[in-house]
């Protein structure tokens, strides 16, 4: 695959510059000429003018330059050759001139103080750096000496003088107690300029602590202190009485004269000060009196100016930043208090140092060509120029009859290869200097082509396009076009060829396609190069979407049909208020349109359609209005049409500047729907011709407005205006106006490293757009490494938005910087991103542990892999009964990557376990690890059958492990329980009490009652939610339904109590049943099912209620005391009766009989669970079991145990009138015994009890 090449516009980084004057050539930045090319020296990099060195390291003077054949150096130190090779102490650096003094085998600094000046030199001329004043930082200690108490009267004006030692550079004054406490500063006591300390008025508080003036000096880091000042306040009210601080009047209090201000820094009513241009002038005044005066500042004949003034020090200073000539005037301070006011005039005289004005440039010229070199500076005073070549005089050089001085200008005529050399121009005054070089280079080169041969232009029809052919020679030549190889110059009408050599076509047509031939020339020969260029259709929307006004929950559609170039691909996109659409469930996306199903309110806004290829695009806007209500006019107004504003016209661009300008234009008619706002829109024609893009928004009320610019941008505008009905048509564009180019201020966004597989990582981008570039020929410039290594940084420049790296390491991060550069330069310095080679599948889960701490659980533990070759997503489990050869179903649970325990509640103590887990990353799950339950212990009980339940999940340390919904269907049977009545005689009394069984899938219900409750409704031709049934229990309820939505649907249910509390359940998509917990027991509930999405789409309101519980702390009947001790005393009567029935006849008697017909046993309920597990051979039979505990709590009888269920279902007890018991017993029978028998007459011997009555 062919490296992409650079848009064509991007090769202008190494167009040939002409310079207006004497025809000047600049050198290509192609490294292949600058090694080729002789060229004089130039000064790159050399120290500061006044250079302060700390004594404590070794001095470095630095001074590096380039030429052709690379320069020597040499030095002088006060204007006298300096010896490197004569002082050890003294080496230069390899390839450069640095100079480095070395000062580890002993030496004073002090002794290397002066002026030194770097020369570099080849065989074209001789450079020369600035003079470097070399000074030692100095920090002298503070003279030793005694200081009497000061003693001051209350209310007296005070200065405590710090006189701090001098040093190089100047210390930093500060005030502090002995104690090291800072000094508290306000409008009364304040530190000056000079570091003194001022009192404007001393109270009796100022004695309570000492004063120290401190000053630390930079280079040496360390901070001398002054031998502390003690004060001593005369007062007149010897107590310091902290009450009267906040009197009103607290001098008066404390009977301390008031005075009228006067100044104590500076002193008189004026002074002068100079200051020079461009540095910070400080002025200062700092008044006494009592009480403390304010300080205000103005300028005579003006106003301060507001942008660079400001106040310091509780307005005790006005500093004036970067001072300019116009800062030059009278300033004066105003002291007042209550008693007057004084004042203090200061003239401000604003001088310079010399500054550039013209600053003489290198040139470079071909043989026989004119020239010339200017230096021109200004300064307060006038400096003086002095020119020089190669370091000497001008005047002592020897003498050139090709070359004239005229002042600050030297002028070339006829220049030869003998010319060249590097000339100085020295200004100065007696604020300072400057000092420029700049060489003259003579050059012969014949023409060479800079740009890759046979490139492949690819432009829409009608455009405007440009054929760049970059050369470089000297002379400078001259460049022709020929098309197909015939022909004569392109040049004129559609063709116009600009003195870089570019060729504009002003309008493509279909056959301006063809072969495009550059041909450079010289007196020294010739290059060519060619072009090929494409011609494509453009990208066009010929149906656009349309503004639009729908009611919610209706469903709108927006056209966006597109005719193209089929040789390019076409790619379709929606914005929504300027930001990309998310395609939801509610809307569908195609090729020439975009459906909008139940529209709601936050559909509400304009859509834009933008059709693009790699070439070129094309966007169209509608606007949607969504209605919530039908609403009627109020007012006349109101009633009559609106529509979309006329366009804007006569758009005119005024205040041009470099980076900005003033877009006015004419509004259009709104249409009877008020203007709300405009949007400036924009286009370039270099990055992306033909696409308009959106610049700035402005109110309705306004009709001009600036712009900012980027720079390297031919723009051209145009206006839409908007009201409440929708946008105005485009207006016409303006004309363009194009900024100059610049380096990139930003970089790209959106830096990723990830990896596509496991050993490379992909970084990725958001590319920059046109107005973000600042330049031709943008590209990237792409850096990475193994993070927390020494290795050095890879990189890459990259033309478009990614980057590969192969063969890198599995998951191991790595740190990444993608930097923007354009012809211009380098944009700033990238962050560090920190991105990811690819990952692979982890290892196994370690130390994979089961325990069983009892017969009802089970606990897993485990560890996290060794090797997770990734980020770990979570773990997967598998686990299932086994009896022997026979397995249960197998249950599945997932886990969070957090999660290392999990607890398993065992549906019988017989079953064993397998478990199978895994770890998981985004590649996939991992090596597994397979475990199993240990063996139950050799019971005596009899061995019961697997139950058909699986066990029961009780919980996993950390996050819930699965995100699945897993709920079961539930159940609800009718049991009939006799209850004894204990009052009421000859009364027969039944109780129906619902208890529910969870089964692992829904059964209908064949007997009432039944407490499962569903909405009987069919599926409509709309989105909507219908059929939702709900199986309640004591605490919970399973709850399902239908729906119309398509796959990715996400619910809301919304259940509320008896109570009016409202609860809701965010529900994934497809994950039914739903499970509705912590539900109280015998409450009614209703309960509804919606779109999450759209409220407005939701089932019936159905209402359900739960059954009353039923725990396990109901005692069994069966095992009651005085239910023992009654069956007993009724076994013992009914034997008593037997004997004497037997004995009566035995002796022939007759005795009347009653008849009575049994009550039929009811059949006992077919779905009655015997807890079975439920194994895949069908000819396993269930064995008899003790009680079971329902899932629910609830308490199931077997059929061994002793209650009055078993003797006679649905039988009826009846008592004597004395309250006796006299009842009927049968033995249970099985199912088929009793649907056999039901009308058949009990041949019980307690019948025999009848016959005595």
């Amino acid at each position: 695959m062919a490296r992409p090449q650079p848009p064509p516009w991007g090769h202008t980084a190494f167009l040939l510059c002409l310079l207006g004057i004497g025809g000047a050539i600049e050198i290509p930045m192609d490294p292949s000429i600058q090694n080729e090319l002789p060229q004089p020296p130039t000064i790159t990099k050399q120290s500061v003018k006044d250079h302060i060195v700390d004594p404590r390291d070794n001095i470095l003077i630095e001074c590096e330059a380039k030429g052709n054949p690379a320069p020597s150096f040499h030095w002088t130190r006060n204007s006298r050759f300096f010896n490197v090779a004569k002082d050890p102490r003294v080496s230069m650096r390899r390839r450069s001139g640095t100079l480095v003094i070395d000062f580890r085998s002993g030496g004073r600094p002090e002794e290397y103080e002066g002026e030194y000046q770097c020369f570099a030199r080849n065989k074209f001329g001789t450079a020369l750096s600035n003079r470097i004043r070399l000074q030692v930082s100095k920090s002298p200690l503070w003279p030793k000496e005694n200081l009497d108490p000061v003693v001051v009267q209350e209310g007296a004006p005070l200065t405590l003088q710090c006189n701090p030692p001098p040093g190089l550079p100047s210390p930093v004054i500060f005030w502090m107690s002995s104690s090291m406490e800072p000094i508290t500063q306000d409008k009364r006591v304040s530190q000056g300029h000079n570091g003194d300390l001022y009192f404007s008025n001393v109270l009796v508080q100022d004695m309570q602590t000492d004063y120290s003036c401190n000053a630390r000096f930079h280079f040496t880091h360390t901070i001398q202190q002054k031998n502390p000042f003690t004060l001593k306040v005369l007062t007149n009210h010897p107590y310091n009485d902290s009450s009267l601080r906040n009197h009103p009047d607290m001098y008066s209090a404390r009977g301390v004269a008031e005075r009228t201000p006067s100044f104590m820094y500076p002193q008189g009513t004026s002074s002068s000060q100079m200051v020079l241009r461009g540095t910070d002038l400080l002025l200062e005044c700092i008044a006494s009196g009592v009480p403390t005066p304010d300080i205000a500042w103005y300028k005579k004949g003006g106003d301060l100016p507001s942008d660079k003034a400001k106040f310091e020090n509780f307005n005790k200073a006005l500093r004036i930043t970067s001072v300019s000539e116009e800062d030059s005037g009278e300033y004066f301070c105003l002291a007042s208090n209550k008693m007057g006011s004084i004042r203090h005039t200061i003239s401000v005289r604003v001088k310079a140092a010399p500054y550039w004005l013209e600053e003489p440039k290198n040139l470079i010229l071909a043989p026989g060509e004119d020239g010339r070199l200017v230096c021109r500076a200004n300064g307060n005073p006038k400096p003086t120029v002095q020119w020089m070549v190669n370091g000497e005089p001008l005047q002592s050089a020897p003498p050139n009859p090709n070359r004239e001085v005229a002042g600050d200008t030297i002028i070339f005529r006829d220049t030869q290869i003998s010319s060249r050399a590097v000339y100085q121009c020295n200004t100065s005054n007696e604020h300072g200097y400057l000092l420029a070089n700049a060489f003259v280079s003579v050059l012969d080169v014949p023409p060479r082509m800079l740009s890759p041969r046979n490139q492949l232009i690819r432009v829409i029809l009608y455009n405007r396009t440009r054929l760049d052919c970059p050369f470089f020679g000297s002379p400078i030549p001259t460049l022709r076009w020929f098309k197909n190889g015939q022909g004569s110059n392109l040049d004129g009408g559609n063709y116009h060829v600009y003195e870089n050599g570019s060729l504009e076509i002003k309008m493509i047509r279909k056959e301006d396609q063809g072969i495009y031939t550059c041909v450079a020339t010289n007196i020294l020969g010739k290059a060519e190069n060619q072009v090929r260029l494409e011609v494509k259709d453009p990208t066009r929307i010929f149906r656009m979407p349309e503004d639009q006004t729908a009611k919610r929950g209706t469903t709108v559609q927006l056209e966006c049909r597109v005719k193209h170039d089929p040789s390019l691909k076409l790619t379709v996109s929606w914005l929504k208020d300027d930001e990309p659409l998310y395609i939801g469930n509610r809307m569908k996306k195609e090729d020439d349109s975009l459906t909008i199903f139940g529209v709601a309110e936050r559909d509400h806004g304009s859509y834009t359609c933008i059709a693009s290829t790699e070439l070129d695009q094309d966007l169209a806007k509608a606007y949607l209005t969504v209605l919530a209500d039908q609403t009627t006019p109020t007012n006349r107004l109101a009633a009559l049409p609106k529509g979309r504003p006329d366009r804007p016209r006569d758009l005119e661009l005024t205040d041009l500047a470099e980076r900005s300008v003033r877009l006015t234009w004419i509004p259009g008619d709104d249409n009877n729907s008020p203007i709300t706002e405009y949007v400036v829109q924009f286009e370039e024609d270099q990055f992306q011709p033909g696409i308009w893009h959106d610049h700035s928004k402005f109110p309705g009320g306004v009709n001009s407005g600036v712009l900012q610019l980027s720079p390297y941008v031919n723009y051209q505008f145009r206006v839409i205006a908007v009201n409440e009905v929708g946008s105005s048509h485009p207006s016409l564009p303006s004309e363009r106006y194009r900024t100059s180019g610049a380096p990139p201020e930003s970089n790209p966004g959106d830096v990723k490293g990830e990896g596509t597989r496991k050993n490379n990582m992909e970084i990725t981008w958001t590319p920059m757009n046109a107005t973000s570039a600042f330049g031709p020929n943008l590209r990237y410039i792409v850096r990475w490494r193994r993070r927390e290594t020494r290795e050095t940084w890879n990189n890459v420049t990259v033309w478009g938005s990614r980057y590969v790296v192969g063969q890198t390491p599995v998951y191991v991060p790595y740190e990444i910087r993608v930097q923007a550069e354009n012809d211009f330069g380098k944009g700033p310095e990238p962050d560090t991103v920190i991105g990811y080679s690819g990952e692979d599948l982890p290892s196994a889960p370690r130390r994979f542990r089961v325990r069983q701490p009892n017969l009802q659980t089970i606990t897993l533990e485990w560890d996290h892999p060794e090797h997770p070759n990734g980020i770990l997503t979570g773990y997967s489990l598998r686990y299932a009964a086994f009896n022997g050869t026979k397995v249960g179903k197998q249950m599945v649970e997932n886990f969070s990557p957090n999660d290392t325990k999990f607890t398993v509640q065992r549906a019988d103590p017989v079953s064993r376990y397998r478990f199978t887990l895994s770890a998981r990353t985004q590649v996939g799950a991992g090596e597994a690890v397979t475990e199993e339950s240990p063996a139950p212990p050799n019971e005596a009980t009899p061995t019961a059958a697997p139950p058909s339940l699986p066990p029961t999940t009780v919980g996993a340390t950390g996050a819930v492990g699965s995100t699945d919904a897993i709920a079961t269907a539930a159940t609800t049977e009718a049991t009939t329980v006799p209850i004894i009545p204990t009052v009421v005689p000859t009364s027969i009394a039944t109780t129906t009490v619902a208890t529910t069984t969870t089964t692992t899938a829904a059964t209908t219900m064949e007997s009432p009652p039944t407490t499962r409750t569903k909405t009987h409704e069919s599926a409509p031709d709309e989105q909507s939610i219908w059929n939702v049934t709900v199986l309640p229990n004591s605490k919970w309820a399973n709850i399902t339904w239908k729906h119309s939505f398509g796959p990715g649907t996400d619910f809301v249910v919304e259940y509320i109590d008896s109570n009016h509390t409202k609860k809701t359940v965010p529900v994934k998509a497809q994950a039914q049943p739903v499970q509705l917990t912590d539900l109280y027991p015998g409450m009614t509930y209703t309960l509804r099912v919606y779109s999450r999405d759209n409220e407005g789409i939701s089932s019936t309101i159905i209402t359900f209620m739960t059954s009353t519980a039923y725990t396990n702390n109901q005692a069994d009947i069966a095992t009651q005391g005085w239910f023992i001790g009654l069956m007993c005393a009724i076994a013992l009567l009914v034997l008593i009766l037997l004997i004497v029935c037997f004995i009566k006849r035995s002796r022939g008697g007759k005795y009347p009989v009653r008849e009575k017909k049994d009550v039929p046993l009811g059949p006992e309920d077919p779905k009655e669970e015997d807890g079975s597990f439920d194994y895949s051979d069908e000819d396993n039979k269930p064995l008899q079991g003790g009680s079971q505990t329902s899932l629910d709590g609830t308490i199931k009888q077997q059929e061994s145990d002793d209650s009055l269920v078993d003797y006679g279902e649905g039988g009826e007890g009846q008592f004597n009138e004395d309250g006796s018991f006299i009842g009927q017993y049968t033995v249970k029978k099985d199912k088929e015994e009793t649907e056999g028998n039901e009308s058949s007459e009990a041949t019980s011997p307690v019948n025999a009890i009848y016959s005595l009555a």
